[in-house]
């Protein structure tokens, strides 16, 4: 099976968004081939979720990725992950959409960026599953 592509996507893609993208490079790469993006950019991401991603997965964001908009990403996707922004995302053409309805973390203390991280992993894993299990149809 080739890897399916799945983008995050969220307001600013500064935290939640990049986080997935993180932690799914680092958990499901032979699966998917992760992307993140926002309707807007920060000039840098998220320095506390940068820090956490690093603490948990060794990963520094910093060096491996940056602030996106949705036309620095693939238009063709398999599956498009909203992060929970509480506005309407544009149209982006895929096979499977869902929202994870994620609070943002940013100003919150550890434990909040912890929680989302934890969250993040398991819906990834939950959604790897449900598409191997062909309970999502994606060809």
């Amino acid at each position: 099976m080739k890897k399916l592509k799945i983008a995050f996507v969220c307001v600013h893609n500064s935290c939640r968004s990049q986080m997935a993208e993180a932690i799914t490079k680092e958990l499901a790469s032979d699966f998917f081939e992760a992307y993140s993006a926002g309707t807007e950019t920060k000039p840098r991401i998220n320095q506390d979720a940068v820090r956490i991603i690093k603490d948990l997965y060794k990963v520094d964001m910093n060096l491996t990725q940056k602030s996106k908009l949705l036309d620095d990403i693939p238009q063709e996707l398999d599956v498009l992950v909203t992060m929970g922004c509480n506005v309407e995302c544009p149209f982006i053409p895929t096979q499977h959409r869902e929202d994870w309805g994620l609070d943002d973390p940013t100003g919150l203390p550890d434990e909040a960026f912890l929680h989302t991280a934890k969250v993040i992993k398991e819906k990834l894993l939950l959604l790897r599953e449900r598409i191997e299990n062909k309970e999502i149809d994606i060809q």
